[in-house]
């Protein structure tokens, strides 16, 4: 499998950045080619404008498009911040994921040009398990993420897995961070390794592929 590893926090010391550590160090070992976007530290430019479309494509819109286009399972390691996503990580998508090249008129969902992959979030909260309880003061985990998860992946035609979430990572002790990397560590693992997934994601690549005809040119001159 080809892994996208999609990384963002400033920290190096932070618990975003050891799970960030341990997913090429397990996927590789498996014999699974992985590709990391370290937007912080590789000076990813978030913000999306005219320039993306009238001055020539940016040395870093290119290569990440390019880390896109080849990844089978794309993950995305982040802390939840003020029950979003990162704004580093927003602009990914923004800049990314453009029109013509991530998703076209009538290209979304179960026709979107990436079906047959998979999306995995990972992510660290500072808030505890309960508090994003159904009951909880932030909400069910899956209704915070719903936006990210039904409006950007499964928009591209990604299939969603259930996301990893290391809560109040900020608090608990080195045991219960040794727990987590690995249950984080088994969990990628157990995604690579599904081989019913292989076989679907070989027999849906034609469809995939179809998704695409008779957009891309038209897309790319499109006014939006």
């Amino acid at each position: 499998m080809n892994v996208l590893l999609v990384y963002a926090h400033p920290e190096p010391s932070s618990f975003s950045a050891a799970l960030k550590d341990a997913a090429p160090r397990t996927l590789v070992a498996a014999g699974h080619t992985v590709e990391l976007s370290d937007l912080y530290a590789e000076g990813f430019n978030p913000v999306a404008g005219r320039h993306d479309f009238t001055a020539g494509f940016a040395a870093d819109l290119v290569r990440e498009q390019t880390r896109l286009a080849r990844a089978d399972l794309l993950v995305f390691i982040f802390p939840l911040w003020w029950g979003g996503l990162p704004a580093i990580l927003k602009g990914w998508f923004d800049r990314v994921c453009a029109y013509g090249v991530a998703y076209a008129d009538g290209k979304r969902f179960d026709h979107g040009y990436f079906v047959g992959r998979r999306a995995l979030l990972a992510l660290s909260t500072g808030g505890t398990p309960e508090r994003f309880a159904p009951d909880g003061a932030y909400g069910d985990i899956r209704q915070v993420l719903y936006s990210v998860e039904r409006c950007i992946l499964a928009y591209l035609g990604l299939e969603i897995m259930e996301p990893f979430v290391a809560y109040a990572a900020p608090r608990v002790d080195a045991a219960a961070h040794t727990a987590y990397l690995r249950r984080w560590e088994t969990r990628l693992l157990e995604i690579v390794g599904d081989t019913a997934w292989h076989a679907q994601l070989q027999a849906r690549a034609e469809e995939a592929a179809r998704n695409r005809d008779d957009v891309e040119e038209k897309a790319w001159s499109s006014q939006r």
